[in-house]
């Protein structure tokens, strides 16, 4: 009987974690900044108090890379989209997408080395394995930017699928550094934590930030502050506890401008990807 729960669980989850389904339900596309499973664990509360306020299903949906999660952010298959600042600024400039609101907690990347490991500076990455997430993340995006500023090769970094997947090829010896978030970071168990070193850390930047379809233009205001009677509720508080978020908050006027030289680094790499 287990075995079945879980191959059950397991299909809807593949299922949830593509497109959304077509129909009257309303999608809350999430970026792929970590497993399916667990994005569909942290966005429950979300998804059944929307369920609540819109009288309709809602689905959680995400993608198995930030490059298809692009494309279809700008194909226009999510109503509701949660997703990094340079991200949530390509689906305004190019699909017509509205900024709603973001997170209290500074979004911040990171360089991590192995604590024991013979990197201490830049340079010592010279040549050497270096771990991205895609190449349409805000944290590679960066981690990318860092590298040639630093006068670095980036033709040694490779592309993994998710944050605790940098760490442990880290801490195995199979790379020698990685690009992750800060709030990934922390979110490491104590033990994975403690044999990782943060090498360097970015300014703040928009972090994930709650964007949606034009196409529900009549529903903004309702969305709207049905989000901010949300994070009232225990739930929300629970759920921003952690994960280090410390609740919602506005944008300010051109944060989402300021990430204009990151999103047309996606634009180009949706492109390419296309040829």
């Amino acid at each position: 009987m287990k075995t079945v729960r879980f191959v059950c669980f397991v299909v809807v989850a593949f299922l949830v974690a593509g497109t959304a389904r077509a129909g009257e339900s309303f999608s809350i596309g999430v970026a792929p900044h970590t497993s399916a499973r667990v994005i569909l664990e942290m966005y429950q509360p979300l998804r059944q108090y929307l369920e609540k306020v819109l009288g309709k299903p809602v689905e959680i949906v995400t993608a198995p890379d930030f490059d298809t999660f692009a494309r279809r952010g700008l194909a226009k298959e999510y109503d509701l989209a949660v997703t990094t600042g340079h991200q949530a600024r390509l689906f305004e400039t190019d699909a017509k997408y509205i900024p709603l609101l973001t997170y209290k907690a500074d979004f911040k990347a990171v360089v991590l080395v192995a604590d024991a490991g013979p990197i201490h500076k830049p340079a010592d990455l010279k040549g050497k394995p270096v771990l991205g997430l895609s190449p349409a993340s805000l944290v590679t995006l960066w981690g990318l930017h860092w590298m040639k500023n630093n006068k670095l090769d980036t033709s040694t970094v490779k592309f993994v699928s998710a944050s605790d997947s940098v760490a442990q090829l880290i801490i195995g010896g199979d790379a020698v550094a990685g690009f992750t978030s800060l709030a990934n970071y922390q979110k490491l168990t104590p033990a994975i934590r403690g044999q990782l070193r943060v090498l360097a850390e970015s300014k703040p930047m928009a972090g994930r930030v709650y964007v949606l379809n034009n196409r529900n233009a009549a529903l903004q205001k309702k969305i709207d502050a049905a989000l901010w009677a949300f994070a009232a509720t225990p739930e929300a508080k629970a759920y921003f506890t952690a994960n280090k978020l410390e609740g919602y908050r506005k944008l300010k006027a051109g944060e989402l401008k300021e990430m204009d030289p990151f999103s047309a680094e996606v634009r180009k790499v949706i492109k390419n990807s296309a040829k």
